[in-house]
C-alpha cells in the first residue's frame, strides 16, 4: 500500500454526494462505500431490510473491534433553485464543498475510510476495524441501524466500542463530542366528536375544547428540573389540526401531535403510560372518543466518561488543539440503537448548515477530521488492545 496514492477524503465525499440518496433511496451510495472498503481488505456484507440498503464491513477477526457508524441517506434538498450550487453536484468552491450530505454526514464516512487507509500504511492494527453504514437514519429508522444491530446481536457479533460520525461540533471542529442523548417519544392524539351547527351545540359533540384541555394539562406538568449531564425534559406540541373550513360548523374531529425529549429521569414506557392515562381521563364525560397513540423512538442514554471518551477527546485535542466539551445536547441519532451493543460516542464536523440550503463543509475540516480519526484509531488500540505477557 506504500506505493499507492493516498485516498482523498474530499474526492470520496464528492462521489458520495453525487449519489442522490434521499431516504429511502440508495442511488448507488452504498456501492461507493463498499468500493472504497473492499480494496482495504474489509469483508463487506450488505444487509437489506425492506427497501433499505445497509452495510456492515469488518477487517480482522481479533478483538477489540472498533466500529465506525454512519449513514449515507440524506434529507430532501427542498427548493433546488435556491441553492448556489446543485445539491448533488458536489461543487468545490475554494475551500468549501457544497452539497446535500457535505456536513451530515457523507464527509465523515469518507474521512473515516481515508483514516483507515492511512492507518494501514503504518501497519496492521492490533484488533479489528468495522463500519456500520445505514441508509435509514433520516427516515423512520426501523430498517436501518436498529435492524442491523438486532441481527448482529443475534449472531453474537462483538463490537467493543463505536464512534458515530454525526456532525457534533458546534462552532469549530473539535469543540464538542456527544456522549449521550435524550430519549424521544412522539404521540398522535385523535378526538372524535359529532359534527353539528354551532347554534345547536346540544346536537353535536365538539372535540376542540377536549383536545385543548388535554394539551394544556400535558404541558402544565414540569417533567423534571434536569438530570446530571442532561438538560431538562421538554414536551412540545408540534401540530394541531381540525380541517374545518366553515366558521359555523362544529367539527367532527380534531387531532394533535406532540413530542417529548426526555433525560434518564424517565423511561419511554413510563411516559407513554402517562400520556395514555391522561388521554383516557380527558375522555371522561365526553360523548365522543379520545385516543392517543405513543411511539417511542429512543431511550435516553449516557456513555460514562472514562477510558474510551478520553481516547476520543485526546485524539480531537491532539489534532485541533481544542479541548472538546462532552455533551448530551441535541436530537436523536442512531447511537440510541448502537448503545445496546457497546459504549458509543459521536464526533464529526460542525453541523451549522446540515439540512439547510447550501449545506457545505470546509475541505480543510474534512482533512482534519481524517487526521483525528487516524489518531483515534491508533490511540484506541494502544489503550484497549490486549498486551502480550513477558
Amino acid at each position: 500500500m506504500e506505493d499507492a496514492t493516498p485516498l482523498d477524503p474530499v474526492a470520496l465525499t464528492q462521489a458520495l454526494i453525487r449519489r442522490a440518496s434521499v431516504t429511502p433511496a440508495d442511488e448507488g451510495a452504498m456501492d461507493v462505500v463498499q468500493g472504497a472498503l473492499a480494496p482495504l481488505g474489509f469483508a463487506c456484507r450488505r444487509m437489506r431490510f425492506g427497501e433499505i440498503e445497509n452495510l456492515y464491513a469488518r477487517r480482522g477477526t481479533a478483538g477489540p473491534n472498533l466500529c465506525f457508524a454512519g449513514h449515507t441517506d440524506v434529507v430532501p434538498a427542498g427548493d433546488e433553485s435556491a441553492w448556489t450550487h446543485g445539491p448533488f453536484e458536489a461543487a468545490r468552491v475554494g475551500d468549501w464543498l457544497y452539497g446535500r450530505g457535505a456536513a451530515d454526514m457523507k464527509s465523515a464516512i469518507a474521512a473515516f475510510i481515508a483514516a483507515v487507509e492511512a492507518t494501514l500504511r503504518d501497519g496492521e492494527p492490533l484488533g479489528s476495524l468495522s463500519l456500520l453504514i445505514t441508509g435509514d437514519e433520516e427516515g423512520v429508522a426501523e430498517q436501518g441501524t436498529k435492524a442491523v444491530v438486532a441481527a448482529l446481536a443475534a449472531e453474537g457479533e462483538v463490537i467493543d466500542h463505536c464512534v458515530v460520525g454525526e456532525p457534533t461540533s458546534s462552532q469549530v471542529l473539535g469543540d464538542m463530542i456527544k456522549i449521550g442523548r435524550r430519549g424521544s417519544i412522539g404521540a398522535l392524539i385523535v378526538v372524535e366528536g359529532v359534527q353539528g351547527h354551532v347554534a345547536y351545540p346540544q346536537r353535536a359533540a365538539n372535540p376542540v375544547p377536549v383536545l385543548i384541555a388535554l394539551l394544556a394539562r400535558l404541558q402544565s406538568r414540569v417533567l423534571d428540573e434536569g438530570f446530571e449531564g442532561f438538560q431538562p425534559s421538554n414536551l412540545e406540541v408540534t401540530t394541531v389540526d381540525v380541517g374545518n373550513p366553515a366558521g359555523n360548523v362544529i367539527p367532527a374531529r380534531a387531532t394533535a401531535r406532540l413530542n417529548i425529549r426526555f433525560n434518564p429521569a424517565h423511561s419511554g414506557a413510563a411516559l407513554a403510560a402517562w400520556l395514555v392515562e391522561e388521554a383516557r381521563s380527558a375522555g371522561e364525560g365526553f360523548s365522543g372518543r379520545v385516543s392517543l397513540t405513543p411511539r417511542i423512538s429512543g431511550e435516553a442514554f449516557l456513555t460514562e466518561p472514562g477510558a474510551f471518551t478520553a481516547v476520543v477527546a485526546g485524539a480531537v485535542e491532539a489534532i485541533t488543539r481544542v479541548r472538546p466539551e462532552l455533551s448530551t445536547a441535541g436530537g436523536t441519532s442512531d447511537a440510541r440503537f448502537i448503545r445496546t451493543l457497546c459504549p458509543v460516542v459521536e464526533f464529526g464536523l460542525v453541523g451549522a448548515t446540515m439540512h439547510g440550503v447550501d449545506e457545505r463543509a470546509p475541505a480543510a475540516d474534512i482533512a482534519a477530521l481524517t487526521a483525528i480519526y487516524k489518531r483515534l484509531i491508533a490511540d484506541y488500540f494502544a489503550a484497549f488492545a490486549p498486551r502480550s505477557g513477558g
